[in-house]
């Protein structure tokens, strides 16, 4: 006997969409069934009319947790998590206190955090200047891959400059390891901003306009020029302009290995959000243009992007609109930059891509699941429908029309760009290793259920 059976559930991989039944037995997908042929089985959830994917995989999230659990911590971000439809999680080292930078520091966060998790979490290891001792430590202890930043960061990380990355990626080669960069050109950035201060500009036309789509592309060429050089295997965090995609697409044709992720909100808004709303939909990189958006659609039709992330980034209201750890916010620079969606971001991209765009959820599938898991050396327990995979599983009603509400939000702090968004096409169950963890928008699972997960090597 089976310990789940979910049945007439229209079964979607990267290759197909096709009607039948999985077996779970114990954590793990124990067969794929023909539809009709239904075992016996101490559970049975009958997905008639709905969608069955594979559990998404968040790869870009702050949870924050610990040191500033005030803006989010992992019971609060994972639940959000595991209600949207993200069953494993890949954790930034920064906004964290102290940043993950060691591998003493990776068993402390674990420690804590583990207690907490309703979904499955993998972590990111810091990379900052000072920290390159460290590295072949944290992939010993199963980091997936390594976070950097080329542009400006908040004062409790540092940025690496070209000579260094490079120094860097020379030691992640060779381990085997991967090398993750938010690219935006730091002086390209810096001399905009001081710029538009100095000249009184200080309205959102003008933030925008501070973080050009040149300075990421510099940033990326970059990348992609020192992991051709190295054969180092790098990945292109939150990608947010099809220019920059079509570089990362030409370098993969090229056979380099460099994988690239997108978020919910460039899938979703765009700068028109930025002027209108302000604060909420300030995000690094920045919104682009409708017709950018669209074209970021088309990449992830190609396959470029090996997640479709959240880069949940919270914060309090007061991180928005009034101040920063006790600093007035006196313009549009020094606002919190960073938009909560670990939450909203599957339920938006399936309305935006599936209902609206008519673009079919294999290609979701591909890139919230195969592509990720592939990327950060987690598949085979993850990242597919198939039998001994772990038995993570969305279940999404097509049908199911939606409004985001602040009080529907299980985070800390209910402040999020999606709220008042609308759509059709909403995750109404989400099962992690087996496990029922979220029905109806709700959590029913038990916290601390979720696991670590390290990279397979």
């Amino acid at each position: 006997m089976y310990d789940l059976l979910i049945k007439n559930g229209k079964i979607v991989t990267p290759e197909a969409v096709q009607v039948g039944n999985i077996a779970v037995k114990g954590e793990k997908i124990a067969a794929i069934l023909d539809k009709g042929f239904e075992p016996e089985a101490k559970e049975v959830i009958d997905a008639n009319g709905k969608f069955v994917f594979p559990g998404a995989i968040d790869t870009h999230a702050h949870l924050n947790d610990p040191g500033y659990e005030w803006r989010e911590d992992y019971e609060h971000g994972t639940a959000g998590a595991i209600v949207g439809g993200y069953t494993t999680i890949v954790d930034m080292p920064l906004q964290n206190e102290p940043a993950m930078t060691t591998a003493e520091l990776f068993d402390i966060k674990n420690e804590k955090v583990g207690k907490t998790a309703y979904s499955d979490y993998c972590f990111w290891g810091g990379l900052v200047p000072t920290n390159f001792n460290e590295l072949e430590k944290l992939d010993a202890k199963g980091v997936v891959a390594f976070k950097s930043f080329l542009g400006p960061v908040s004062p409790d990380y540092s940025p690496l400059n070209y000579g260094q990355a490079y120094e860097a990626m020379e030691i992640i080669k060779g381990f085997g390891g991967r090398a993750g960069f938010h690219c935006e050109d730091f002086n390209m950035i810096k001399a905009r901003e001081q710029h538009m201060k100095d000249a009184g500009k200080l309205t959102w036309r003008d933030f925008l306009d501070s973080r050009t789509v040149a300075s990421e592309m510099v940033a990326t060429e970059a990348v992609i020029a020192i992991a051709e050089e190295l054969n180092c295997k790098a990945h292109i965090c939150h990608v947010s302009h099809p220019a920059v995609a079509d570089k990362i697409a030409e370098a993969q044709k090229r056979g380099v290995d460099v994988t690239a992720e997108t978020c919910g909100h460039y899938l979703s808004f765009t700068e028109d959000d930025v002027i209108a709303n302000g604060a909420l939909f300030k995000c690094a990189p920045p919104l682009r243009t409708k017709e950018a958006l669209e074209g970021m659609w088309e990449h992830v039709k190609k396959g470029t992007f090996a997640g479709l992330a959240s880069d949940h980034s919270p914060c309090s209201y007061d991180e928005k609109f009034n101040e920063i750890l006790g600093q007035k916010i006196n313009n549009v620079f020094e606002v919190w930059g960073g938009i909560s969606g670990i939450q909203s971001c599957v339920q938006a991209i399936w309305s935006e891509g599936v209902t609206k765009r008519g673009i079919c959820p294999t290609y979701l599938a591909k890139a919230m699941a195969y592509l990720p898991a592939k990327a950060f050396g987690i598949y085979g327990k993850k990242g597919n429908l198939k039998p001994g995979f772990d038995a993570d599983i969305l279940i999404i009603d097509p049908d199911k029309e939606w409004e985001i509400t602040a009080d529907s939000l299980y985070y800390v702090n209910k402040v999020s760009a999606f709220i008042g968004m609308k759509g059709k096409g909403l995750p109404v169950c989400t099962i992690l290793r087996g496990k029922v963890m979220a029905k109806d928008g709700k959590v029913v699972g038990e916290k601390g259920f979720g696991e670590l997960v390290r990279r397979i090597k």
